[in-house]
């Protein structure tokens, strides 16, 4: 469906062309002058322009000149109208930037096929430009490295999943991953959208957790002209332009209780209604859901909405935690060591026993994320082309050893003691990093945020 605006002073004409709009399907508005055209314009944006060249109160041209000045992506499809015989009409709206132009009387089945076409070539230069940005940008190429039973289950669950959503015509269902943070959730995901058969399309990531509370409905669903202050023009939300791709919707269970209804709307309907509109687009993405939380724990205790927990929860995968397939660590150190020497232009290093023997041992609390950063920081600090024990710098005692010492430190503090002390450990592991604190600890940014003001953090 098209939301056409159709400036023309011919009433009958104008309201045949919009009965035969509305026979196909889409949405017409007439403005009978430029003026009341301009009035339209600055109140919501159409997807589409018929635009008469002569009008009462001056050109059509002029106008298709001002919004090619103020929108020269041309994101804004026009097409003109001319008398039959001005053909110089018609040449200079082409140089000007139009889409296409009819001559008058317009035959209403090429105004159909017309339209047709000219938005086929929109949606056709959108792709491109979607293409370049990714060529430029590179959207990285992933592996799923590790050989553990649950790494190969996982690695085949998610080749069969791709191959039968890429021969369904229907709506592709959710899936929701599971795991704890820096397991490779996000890695996950994009491997599912390297094997599918979409994978030439645009991948969104949506980190829920990081979105300010009060951006994060505009950021998601989009937003018309004038939707709120300073919304200049329309933007299209993030559910939006992930088009037929991939939507990933890192830490969901984030996403604040109203919101929440909104994308279960979404899920449900697959349509989705900027904010200031009342026009739904159709929602086409592949979805994925992911979370480091007990989503089941949340709907009980209320924070999260029962019915978007069932609708997302249909096909599940669980991320195991590094320490439980500590057979992967072989693989991953190599993977990583190889990848950070050929970033930097070194040998690859090899690791001295005493140094996998130590990773090996360790408890990985940060999971893969963890293991990729100390890896990468042993290979540029050691210098004789051998990583020993000394140049990974773990903790000596992992989450699950601390030392007696440690144990009855703890014992001593009251209970406020205890929290603060265990938020400035958060912090520290994730460098001040304030939405990886919260995820470690089992806390939404915003309480976060509270403790962190509560004991001046």
């Amino acid at each position: 469906m098209l939301n056409v605006l159709l400036i023309e002073d011919e009433t009958l004409f104008a309201k045949s062309v919009l009965r035969r709009l509305e026979r196909e399907g889409h949405h017409g508005v007439i403005a009978d002058t430029l003026k009341a055209g301009r009035d339209s314009l600055r109140h919501a944006t159409p997807e589409l322009v018929l635009l008469d060249v002569r009008l009462p109160d001056g050109n059509g041209l002029d106008l298709l000149r001002e919004l090619r000045e103020r929108d020269a992506s041309r994101q804004l499809p026009v097409i003109m109208m001319t008398a039959y015989g001005e053909l110089e009409d018609a040449v200079l709206a082409m140089k000007l930037g139009a889409n296409d132009y009819l001559k008058k009387p317009v035959d209403l089945d090429e105004l159909v096929l017309t339209l047709s076409k000219v938005m086929q070539g929109q949606k056709l230069n959108q792709q491109l430009d979607y293409s370049q940005v990714r060529e430029s940008h590179g959207i990285e190429s992933v592996t799923m490295v590790g050989n553990s039973p649950a790494m190969q289950q996982l690695r085949q669950q998610i080749e069969h999943i791709a191959t039968l959503v890429g021969k369904s015509e229907q709506h592709p269902p959710v899936l929701l991953i599971r795991g704890e943070t820096g397991t490779g959730k996000d890695v996950l995901t994009r491997f599912y959208h390297q094997q599918g058969s979409w994978h030439d399309r645009p991948y969104v990531h949506v980190d829920c957790a990081s979105l300010p509370p009060d951006l994060i409905e505009a950021e998601l669903f989009g937003y018309e002209r004038g939707a709120f202050t300073n919304a200049h023009q329309a933007k299209p939300g993030l559910i939006e332009v992930a088009e037929d791709g991939t939507l990933f919707l890192d830490e969901v269970g984030e996403l604040p209780l109203e919101l929440q209804a909104k994308l279960l709307n979404v899920l449900e309907r697959r349509q989705v209604r900027r904010l200031g509109s009342t026009r739904e687009y159709p929602v086409s993405a592949h979805i994925v859901a992911a979370t480091n939380r007990d989503l089941k724990q949340m709907v009980g205790e209320g924070r999260f909405r029962s019915d978007l927990y069932f609708r997302m929860n249909m096909l599940e995968l669980i991320l195991p935690p590094l320490r439980e397939r500590d057979t992967d660590i072989t693989a991953l150190l190599s993977y990583f060591a190889q990848a950070t020497a050929r970033r930097y232009g070194i040998s690859q290093p090899v690791f001295s026993p005493d140094a996998e023997a130590a990773l090996k041992r360790y408890h990985w609390p940060g999971n893969v994320r963890e293991l990729q950063h100390v890896i990468e920081r042993a290979v540029m600090i050691s210098a004789q082309g051998e990583i020993g024990a000394e140049h990974l710098m773990l903790e000596q005692q992992s989450l699950g050893s601390a030392s007696n010492s440690a144990v009855e430190e703890l014992s001593q503090m009251t209970l406020e003691e205890v929290e603060k002390y265990l938020l400035e450990r958060a912090l520290q592991r994730t460098n001040g990093n304030v939405s990886g604190a919260a995820r470690a600890l089992g806390l939404t940014r915003m309480a976060m945020r509270y403790r962190m003001d509560k004991y001046g953090l």
